[in-house]
């Protein structure tokens, strides 16, 4: 044993070397490191706005212009907002993943998709097509109704695939000791859905604090409503920025109070053998009001906002339909969707690649950042660009570059939550096969990793795409002069009570947001794996 020589050592050695070279990224951990802090600093810009205008503005000032009637008019009006809208989009959410995930309801497969279809018209063209057709819609009730119409499918779209991948023996188990079918409901499958109607939750409050468009034109005012007029009419005023500070608050409240509902209890299935099927409850004598709530939720969701439009289209006849009226709003959306996805992705990218392949609390930091400023109203956004770019690079104000940064900003997760995913199923292993085989690491990347995982970066790009086809407040705030995409020319129209001008660009923009919504739709089957 004396005599063996040092030479495993040595080669344990270069194996270690050998391998920790094989494992490096390739453009190197720390260029991608310092890549995705730049990006994490470069995301807190509206943070560090809205900390800046409320410590500049000096306490004096805060109390004066926080705490007044105003104010707490508005905090009430957004308060209850969420407090109304959020239980019925959850009782709606849920009750409809039920009937199409868990009961032997007839034609199923078409309300899944129905329940979803909703998301493809945005909130403001919601707004228009109720107002137009009820002008005496305003207020609170008015802002619930449509609220509710417009983002429950928020809440549908989470629980159903998560009925879909819960795992039929505890329940089977729970009635074999004597629980009945509300019961197993209540104490079995409800908890198993907290994570889903949480997430889902949040979604919808944080929609209804950024929401400008749908209250405005049905004269509800709301924090976002208020700082808008603010800006309008005194350009970035300490009131505006002391508004703005009070929905950010609201939106920190909001996250915070999400991450304790949401618990750390998990609901993972553990063992061997197949899943089985989920039991299918018979509705029996409820079959008829079952249907009838069902298509009662799509003809308000989707159908009165669809025959508005047509109604309106109808009305305003081929004049309307004038390619120089549209066509350019539809060729900038286009040009400011696709610019706005890419750009997404590749700023995405190196978040993603760090949080799957070098996963610590470092890189989980990073992510947060961009999660806290994506979930702040676009307005709050849209004013911190205002700021940054007149005081720090006025050259840049009112240009494409600043639209498209806030853009990425705005909807970073969307395309961060993809790319994990995608990466996740690009093992390193095969990276390593294509270097043994020659390949450099550069090669072997593109060849490998990135060809893998482009068919999720394909799916956030879309999603991306949608949300800023659909974006109205960042992009009022901040489009260069003459630029009209659909949802500023729809806004512009609207405002004039001009219906029939209105009508073309909320027809496109549903059309175009159509397949987005069915791709959302798909992939959230796809991830419960059915």
């Amino acid at each position: 044993m004396g005599n063996t020589p040092p030479v495993p050592v040595a080669t344990q050695g270069m194996d270690k070397a050998d391998r920790g070279k094989r494992h490096r990224p390739p453009m190197g951990v720390s260029a991608l490191s310092l890549l995705a802090v730049l990006i994490a600093l470069f995301s807190l810009i509206p943070l560090g706005f809205v900390i800046y205008m409320t410590l500049t503005a000096g306490w004096d000032t805060v109390l004066e212009l926080v705490v007044r009637p105003r104010v707490g008019e508005l905090l009430a009006n957004t308060i209850l907002l969420i407090l109304v809208t959020v239980p019925l989009c959850l009782l709606l959410g849920v009750g409809g993943a039920w009937l199409v995930e868990r009961t032997n309801l007839r034609g199923r497969r078409w309300w899944a998709l129905a329940l979803a279809a909703p998301l493809a018209i945005p909130a403001f063209v919601n707004s228009y097509a109720w107002s137009s057709t009820v002008p005496s819609l305003a207020g609170l009730g008015a802002g619930t109704l449509i609220a509710t119409l417009s983002y429950f499918p928020l809440v549908y779209i989470p629980v159903a695939a998560t009925l879909g991948r819960l795992d039929p023996a505890i329940e089977q188990s729970a009635a074999s000791l004597g629980l009945g079918p509300w019961g197993v409901f209540l104490k079995v499958v409800l908890p198993q859905l907290r994570i889903a109607m949480t997430g889902g939750s949040l979604l919808v409050a944080l929609h209804l604090l950024s929401e400008y468009g749908a209250f405005a034109m049905i004269r509800f005012d709301t924090f976002t409503t208020a700082i808008m007029v603010q800006f309008q009419s005194t350009f970035n005023g300490a009131a505006g920025n002391m508004l703005a500070s009070v929905l950010v608050l609201l939106c920190m409240l909001l996250l915070w109070g999400e991450s304790k509902m949401r618990g750390t209890a998990r609901y993972a299935r553990v063992g061997f053998g197949a899943q089985g099927l989920p039991v299918r409850h018979p509705l029996g004598c409820f079959e008829v009001p079952a249907q009838l709530s069902l298509l009662a939720v799509g003809v308000l969701s989707v159908g009165i906002p669809l025959w508005s439009v047509l109604r309106w289209l109808v009305a305003g006849g081929a004049q309307v339909w004038e390619p120089a009226r549209f066509l350019p709003a539809l060729l900038q959306t286009l040009g400011y969707g696709l610019g706005g996805a890419l750009l997404t992705i590749v700023v995405a990218f190196p978040m993603a690649y760090l949080a799957v392949r070098h996963a610590s609390g470092f890189s989980r930091l990073l992510e947060l950042s961009n999660y806290v400023t994506s979930s702040m109203p676009g307005i709050v956004v849209g004013l911190a660009f205002v700021t940054v770019s007149i005081k720090v690079v006025p050259g840049i104000y009112q240009s494409a570059l600043v639209l498209l940064a806030a853009y990425v900003l705005l909807f970073l997760p969307r395309a961060l939550v993809n790319l994990r995913a995608g990466l996740s199923q690009a093992p390193r292993e095969l990276d390593e096969a294509a270097q043994s085989l020659g390949r450099s690491p550069f090669a072997a990347f593109f060849l490998v990793t990135l060809r893998l995982s482009a068919p999720a970066a394909a799916g956030g790009a879309a999603l991306v795409f949608l949300a800023i086809v659909n974006e109205l407040t960042a992009t009022l705030l901040l489009a260069p002069n003459g630029t009209r995409t659909l949802a500023t020319a729809f806004w512009a129209k609207s405002s004039e009570i001009d219906y029939m001008g209105a009508a073309p660009y909320a027809l496109l923009m549903i059309l175009i947001s159509t397949p987005m919504t069915y791709l959302l739709f798909q992939q959230s089957k796809k991830a419960a794996g059915q």
